[in-house]
């Protein structure tokens, strides 16, 4: 450009590059004003991998709390096991993770939510095994219910039995937890699932809890992000709601 009397005019070949620029800056400000709505969650999406048990106990009553202050954020949920959700993780599919501990991986950071503890159950037909607690002998003798190989609770238990010297042989094998808990209570077996998520049954006495003199040790719930992997701010705004919510029992 030059100076006139007047202020500043463009050259020719001013002109000619301003008509290059004026777009490019159009979009650069478009991009700034995106950027800007996402930081104050406007606008952006998280993306979240977790198991149904976890989905739907863990993760949904945030989710809920979640959309209702941020509308405009877009929400896509995963359902697939923990050493899967771990891999979607890994990959850039998703952001985090809600998953069952211990689960670790070199690439991976997993903060503990909250402590759970699981349980054998039965409905009436097996109301009498809960007198007293039962020795893993004992136990054995009965129709076991169990998640299929694979899943992160399955194999808690299969360890855990593994150190007492036993090997656990269910008579059936299920992909959910619910399934589990509606085969217990129409007698079929004595099934093993997270007490934590079924308190309300046991109170009502629709199930019935198989105590055992030893019982698994409580285990973890936890949320997997990647390391030294920055997430956008909708993310961050999400994690910080759910751990102050879900506080770690004993913290």
């Amino acid at each position: 450009f030059f100076r006139t009397s007047r202020g500043v005019k463009l050259t020719a070949e001013g002109e000619a590059l301003y008509q290059y620029i004026a777009q490019a800056y159009n979009f650069i400000q478009n991009g700034e004003r995106r950027i800007a709505g996402m930081h104050q969650l406007a606008e952006g999406e998280i993306k979240i991998g977790a198991g149904d048990t976890l989905c739907k106990h863990v993760l949904l009553p945030h989710l809920a709390a979640f959309h209702e202050a941020y509308p405009s954020i877009k929400i896509q949920v995963t359902n697939r096991t923990t050493a899967e959700t771990m891999t979607l993780l890994k990959q850039g599919e998703i952001d985090l993770g809600i998953v069952n501990m211990p689960a670790s991986d070199k690439a991976v950071d997993v903060r503990e939510l909250l402590r759970i503890e699981d349980c054998f159950i039965a409905g009436e037909a097996f109301r009498h095994l809960a007198a007293r607690p039962m020795a893993w002998e004992e136990l054995m003798e009965y129709p076991l219910m169990l998640l299929e190989k694979g899943s992160a609770t399955r194999s808690y238990l299969d360890h855990f039995a593994e150190r007492q010297g036993r090997q656990v042989k269910p008579e059936i094998e299920l992909g959910s937890v619910d399934l589990l808990v509606e085969f217990a209570r129409r007698g079929l077996g004595i099934a093993y699932v997270v007490k934590t998520f079924i308190t309300g049954e046991l109170r009502a006495g629709q199930l019935h809890e198989i105590q055992l003199k030893k019982p698994t040790p409580p285990r973890g719930i936890g949320l997997a992000t990647l390391k030294d992997v920055p997430l956008t701010a909708a993310a961050v705004t999400f994690i910080q709601r759910i751990q102050m919510a879900q506080p770690v029992e004993g913290a």
